[in-house]
């Protein structure tokens, strides 16, 4: 498979994975909305306000996933799929002995064809730890010796 292909096949997968996210969201935002304005007030009053405190509470979580969804959404648009890296950055395709790291969203693992590919943000420790190394670098990590391979 050609490695730009990867790479447009993993934004792909990474956009849909968000999508799915999103249209959840937005389904348990309307069904919360839903639920709090058919809540009618009882005589006791104390357990409506409660009641609808806590539905309060499940929206503003919903809303910040949603957020937080959209926010990765738009990171992804930040990546050309054919640009070519010489080194870790945010974009690239890193290919190690230990594995193969995706640097732009967060979303853990994804296979393509059975290989594994971990989409992680260079936030994260082994995205730090990566981060500017070019091919043939070495470096351990947690007491894992890592060395990179390709870059794409």
């Amino acid at each position: 498979m050609k490695d730009q292909t990867i790479k447009e096949q993993l934004l792909h997968k990474l956009n849909q994975l968000l999508d799915e996210r999103i249209v959840a969201a937005d389904k348990s935002i309307q069904s919360a909305k839903e639920s709090r304005d058919n809540d009618t007030k009882s005589s006791a009053g104390d357990k409506y306000e409660t009641g609808r405190e806590m539905i309060q509470q499940e929206m503003d979580k919903l809303q910040a996933q949603l957020a937080k969804a959209q926010s990765m959404k738009n990171d992804l648009l930040q990546i050309n799929p054919n640009k070519e890296y010489t080194q870790a950055e945010f974009g690239s395709l890193v290919c190690c002995n230990q594995g193969n790291y995706f640097f732009s969203v967060a979303l853990g693992k994804i296979e393509l064809d059975g290989t594994p590919y971990f989409c992680l943000s260079m936030v994260s420790p082994i995205g730090q730890a990566l981060m500017q190394k070019r091919v043939g670098d070495e470096l351990t990590f947690n007491g894992t010796r890592i060395v990179i391979q390709k870059i794409y």
